[in-house]
């Protein structure tokens, strides 16, 4: 993997995907809800990574009225807030978040605070002093909204702000919101982020005495 530096003032984290690998739990909570809805279950988990579950619906269900998935997603929330059977850190998300202590960044997720709380702790994982969560928006991503609030929370112009994201749907976000992203795992590399990392093991924080940050990404 080629080596890629990108120098910024704060980080912005997903959670899902990214910090916390809760794979798992999501395929049998929304394989549950596609039988409900007599949905083809591989088709929804193309739609329903990195949004708000309401979000997902309305791409799946068009027709159907914006009071009914909000419904339908507060239910879905309690169901994965119980479900943290399979929940883990992605690999080096421990070590990765511990070397950002006393470092501008924010956990910017399309879970509420329940739900983002609970897998946290699931995976063991501590949550940033910073958080902006399905509570603090009025549009899921891949709409830009929650990443421009997390650098306006942190007091960093947008361009100054690296992004770390799993999904389409975020990686549109973080380029809509005007930064940088750095894509994980998977289902990241064909979106093209800015640069790719396998897991968070490969990825390096450097503070560099004018108060900006090096993110070393990739390479030996």
């Amino acid at each position: 993997m080629t080596a890629t530096v990108l120098t910024a003032r704060a980080l912005l984290l997903d959670m899902d995907g990214t910090l916390v690998n809760s794979d798992a739990a999501v395929e049998r909570i929304w394989r549950r809800w596609s039988e409900r809805h007599g949905l083809d279950g591989d088709e929804v988990m193309k739609v329903v990574h990195g949004r708000q579950g309401h979000a997902s619906m309305a791409v799946l269900l068009p027709d159907r009225p914006v009071k009914q998935n909000l419904a339908d997603n507060a239910r879905m929330l309690a169901e994965e807030t119980a479900d943290v059977d399979g929940v883990v850190e992605v690999p080096g998300a421990a070590a990765f978040l511990a070397s950002l202590a006393g470092l501008p960044h924010a956990l910017v997720t399309s879970a509420d605070v329940a739900l983002s709380t609970a897998r946290m702790a699931a995976a063991g994982l501590p949550l940033p002093a910073v958080r902006v969560t399905a509570e603090s928006v009025g549009a899921s991503k891949p709409d830009p909204e929650g990443f421009l609030k997390g650098a306006a929370e942190l007091g960093v112009a947008p361009a100054d702000c690296v992004v770390f994201e799993d999904s389409g749907a975020g990686i549109a976000a973080g380029r809509a919101a005007g930064m940088r992203v750095v894509g994980v795992g998977a289902r990241a590399g064909v979106h093209r982020p800015d640069a790719v990392v396998r897991d968070l093991t490969g990825v390096r924080v450097e503070a560099v005495a004018d108060g900006s940050l090096r993110v070393h990404v990739g390479g030996a």
